[in-house]
């Protein structure tokens, strides 16, 4: 597969989804940013605005299989990742595969889990691969999980902790509606759920290939300096007691990368960076007055980090940008 052929899965993609999810283009963006990215993504925001709706979209979009988990507090590890059970037939142990072993996965309210299976994500989301009773179980690309959170119900929820939160390549928040869009919503939905006819438009084999032409996105050394720079400022910060780490380097990468696929370049500008930061790094910080991250003080800190670190000369990049195409 070339880059063109993954910009125009990209749009295919981006388009059906705009079938079913109105008005949010920008959250669509950075949604197959981060699947084409080879990340994973938090969808948080207050019920009924269209997180589980997105997640669903996205996965008829594509020809694979699809898993969903509502996570409660009773939900034990080996129900994500199955178990061996012995088959008395066979006389032997068989292995019985869990909801894990999926390309799209739909963690759905992940914070209603105990830590303890919230943690048991961490290996399949980071190493592709799931271990039980010793042995390794190797998971088929495209993985992909997306899980969804509310963050002002705090009865019976276990907050991610940062470990977890880490694995994530973006958090994303919905927003309302405008009233244009929420008249537009009432009448697609009036008389039934266009996500019913939606069909796919993607293979996973053509996602995976996908992911392999975003990792070839050019990114100039001088943008590679903008993003050490962006992660080193946060760290530098008063306000940041933790700030992004190497791992959060490299997520605002291979962020940026998708970003440029999906809007159709096949190199990075420094405005792809500015648009996935505060997604890739906002709940990556740890302030010092103890706000959680994701929320209005760290995309602050984030702004301001923006606004303050010094943006590669665009005549030099889009000099070297030709110079790749």
């Amino acid at each position: 597969m070339n880059m063109q052929n993954a910009m125009d899965i990209a749009g295919r993609i981006s388009r059906n989804i705009g079938e079913v999810v109105v008005g949010k283009t920008e959250v669509i963006e950075l949604l197959l940013a981060s699947l084409f990215g080879n990340g994973h993504v938090l969808l948080e925001d207050v019920p009924g605005t269209g997180k589980t709706l997105l997640a669903k979209a996205l996965a008829r979009s594509l020809d694979g299989t699809f898993k969903r988990i509502q996570f409660t507090p009773d939900l034990l590890p080996s129900d994500l990742s199955g178990i061996n059970f012995y088959n008395q037939k066979a006389g032997d142990f068989e292995f019985r595969p869990g909801p894990l072993f999926t390309h799209v996965l739909l963690a759905d309210e992940i914070n209603r889990a105990t830590p303890r299976t919230q943690s048991s994500l961490l290996e399949c989301m980071e190493e592709r691969q799931v271990t039980i009773d010793g042995l390794t179980h190797k998971l088929e690309a495209p993985f992909f999980v997306m899980a969804t959170q509310n963050p002002i119900d705090n009865q019976g929820t276990f907050p991610l902790p940062e470990a977890q939160l880490d694995r994530f390549l973006m958090r994303i928040s919905m927003g309302y509606p405008s009233f244009e869009e929420g008249v537009d919503i009432l009448q697609r939905f009036r008389e039934r759920s266009p996500l019913e006819g939606l069909a796919a438009v993607a293979t996973g084999e053509e996602i995976a290939a996908a992911q392999r032409c975003a990792s070839e996105v050019h990114v100039p050394h001088d943008l590679l300096g903008y993003i050490i720079r962006i992660t080193e400022a946060t760290r530098k910060h008063p306000e940041v007691r933790l700030g992004a780490s190497p791992r959060a380097s490299g997520a605002l990468l291979c962020a940026s990368q998708g970003y440029a696929l999906v809007r159709g370049r096949d190199y990075v500008t420094p405005d792809d960076i500015k648009e996935v930061a505060i997604p890739v790094l906002a709940h990556r910080l740890m302030l010092r007055h103890g706000i959680k991250v994701g929320e209005s003080p760290e995309s602050g800190v984030i702004r301001q980090v923006l606004s303050e670190v010094e943006v590669p000369a665009e005549e030099v990049l889009a000099a070297k940008g030709k110079q790749v195409n």
